[in-house]
């Protein structure tokens, strides 16, 4: 019989789902996974993911607002904003590290 302890499983949780480090200068921004996001940060994200679609979204702000609901913090999420001053460029390149960072790998076909 398996036996494994909770430290085991949230070490195994931790290498699967967790964060996307952004480091920029001394500071570091943690963007969040979003299994490991509360239901609430999670419902905002989808709305900032749903909203980016819209023919008139402001593609940089919504990247701003998702960048700013994944971060673990506040204040760090608005210092990799400052740094990325409005670079849509960039900010789409962030949340696609992050987009692929959060990926759960896919199933194997089947050798049947």
């Amino acid at each position: 019989m398996a036996s494994f302890s909770l430290d085991d499983i949230r070490a195994a949780a931790e290498r699967k789902y967790g964060s996307t480090d952004i480091t920029f200068g001394d500071d570091t921004a943690r963007l969040v996974n979003p299994l490991r996001l509360s239901k609430t940060r999670r419902a905002a994200l989808l709305a900032v993911q749903e909203k980016m679609g819209a023919d008139d979204a402001d593609q940089a702000e919504l990247l701003a607002d998702a960048i700013r609901t994944i971060a673990e913090s506040e204040k760090a999420a608005e210092k990799l904003l400052d740094t990325v001053g409005g670079d849509l460029a960039v900010l789409a390149e962030i949340f696609a590290h992050y987009g692929e960072s959060t990926q759960a790998g896919e199933a194997s076909a089947s050798q049947d």
